[in-house]
């Protein structure tokens, strides 16, 4: 632990750019101070500090290990802390958002893990968030956590794991020819009435759902948007439309609709979770670790959409 105690230092120095304020912050005398510079300095081989009698500066060595110095006593701080949190029981709250109906299968099993390790965490849920809300919310710190569609391009400052790949099928209300079949081609509802997600570009559900139509070779005649995908599902049983949806929804499907498959080619809709890789808080980093162990890493499908 010698070295953390060096960079410790530099970074006190570092920030007063004078040595007897950087000692009293680090609660000893500037002598030891100024040895244990030197003593870094020596390790590294570099000078960090250009020092006279009047000013301290920091040399370009010096600017160049600063950053990469915060990172490792940040790393550190993370460490005990989760080592502290092993002995003590994390407490604290997480905000988690999730768009509905096409999380019940994720959903659950994360909050049902976290309640059961950490008694002491509470959850605040939030729901309808879509995929770009989600995305945004974790950047800007409104949200720790958000369920959302797996992003085309890396988002800046977020991190995104990959937890379902759900194939995409038609659910279709039970008076419809073709409800009766165990797959039809995408082709075939061409000429139906789509009942929809938001077309606002908020929502990945209706990307996956206009990319999938367009590669069948028509553009869908939507006719409703909703934002709650179990509305959705519930207009589709009222016979006002049909709706593609990832095959996670089928067991949840309400009277008067039914899910079928779709020949190929497959379209998958990619499920993730999504956090600011600049939320350092205890509280995420244990949920994270429970994630690590429920949502096994999977590949992204070589076709998916």
């Amino acid at each position: 632990m010698t070295e953390i105690r060096w960079l410790e230092a530099f970074v006190a120095v570092a920030e007063e750019l004078h040595f007897g304020r950087a000692a009293q912050r680090l609660h000893t005398s500037q002598s030891p101070l100024s040895q244990t510079i030197r003593k870094l300095e020596a390790d590294l081989g570099s000078r960090l500090f250009e020092r006279n009698t009047r000013s301290v500066a920091l040399t370009s060595a010096g600017y160049a290990l600063l950053p990469r110095a915060y990172r490792v006593l940040q790393e550190m701080r993370l460490a005990r802390e989760a080592a502290q949190a092993e002995i003590e029981g994390v407490r604290g709250n997480i905000r988690i958002g999730f768009s509905g109906a096409v999380n019940h299968l994720t959903l659950p099993p994360l909050t049902r893990a976290v309640r059961r390790r950490h008694p002491d965490i509470t959850m605040d849920l939030t729901s309808s968030v879509r995929t770009t809300d989600g995305l945004a919310s974790v950047a800007n710190g409104t949200l720790d956590l958000a369920f959302v569609g797996l992003p085309d391009a890396p988002v800046p400052g977020v991190v995104t794991r990959l937890v379902a790949s759900e194939e995409v099928g038609a659910v279709v209300p039970l008076d419809h020819p073709l409800a009766q079949e165990q797959s039809i081609p995408l082709q075939a509802l061409a000429s139906d009435d789509f009942i929809s997600p938001p077309l606002d570009g908020s929502s990945s559900m209706t990307e996956v759902m206009l990319a999938s139509c367009m590669a069948a070779g028509f553009r869908p005649r939507i006719v409703q948007e909703l934002s709650d995908p179990y509305m959705v599902l519930t207009f589709v049983a009222a016979g006002v439309g049909v709706t593609l949806m990832s095959n996670g929804i089928s067991g949840i499907i309400p009277s008067g609709a039914t899910y079928i498959a779709l020949d190929p080619p497959r379209h998958f809709m990619n499920h993730s979770i999504a956090w600011s890789e600049e939320n350092d808080s205890s509280v995420l980093a244990a949920v994270l670790a429970i994630i690590e162990e429920i949502f096994p890493e999977i590949p992204r499908p070589p076709h998916a959409i």
